[in-house]
């Protein structure tokens, strides 16, 4: 259910966002993702396309150096920005250690946020600054935004594969 509705809630920020933006005439094919929700949108009522089933069918995958993780993404505004973005290419981002409890990585670009004073615990998965991801193999309090969590390793094990030295995260939106 949480995972329908991220994709709705990402048709939804990509379809307000591209009816700001009209300059694709009408009869042109779709461009880009949002110009293909768009002309998804156009024909509601109709059959469900193809391209229209696989977008609901997919997820964020995280991959740790090479270790993929399985994350439980919150279902919030900053989660379909991101899936938005990841929607164009896969993202690679080096991550940093900083403070002893987690390591922090830069996205290249800024997505909504509605940070909130929060206390994390290892495993968290938050936006900071609007334009940093950071994953805690510890724990801090601060105002983040939250983006998920991951779920199938230990505390232990995420600082033994976290605490050792900087890493780098691949994000990828995946059927």
């Amino acid at each position: 259910m949480k995972k329908v509705s991220l994709i709705v809630t990402v048709i939804c920020l990509i379809c307000v966002l591209s009816g700001c933006n009209k300059s694709v005439p009408e009869e042109e094919p779709p461009q880009s993702f949002a110009d293909h929700i768009e002309s998804v949108e156009a024909s509601e009522g109709s059959e469900p396309e193809e391209n229209e089933l696989e977008l609901e069918e997919m997820s964020i995958l995280m991959k740790i150096d090479d270790e993929t993780v399985t994350i439980a993404w919150e279902d919030n505004e900053s989660v379909a920005a991101l899936a938005a973005l990841l929607s164009e290419q896969p993202m690679s981002i080096q991550m940093s250690m900083y403070g002893g409890f987690e390591q922090v990585g830069s996205f290249g670009t800024s997505l909504p946020r509605d940070d909130e004073q929060t206390t994390t615990q290892a495993g968290d998965i938050v936006l900071y600054s609007g334009n940093q991801i950071v994953v805690f193999y510890g724990s801090n309090s601060w105002a983040y935004t939250r983006l998920g969590r991951i779920t199938d390793k230990s505390a232990e094990e995420l600082k033994e594969m976290l605490g050792g030295g900087d890493v780098t995260i691949t994000l990828e939106l995946v059927s």
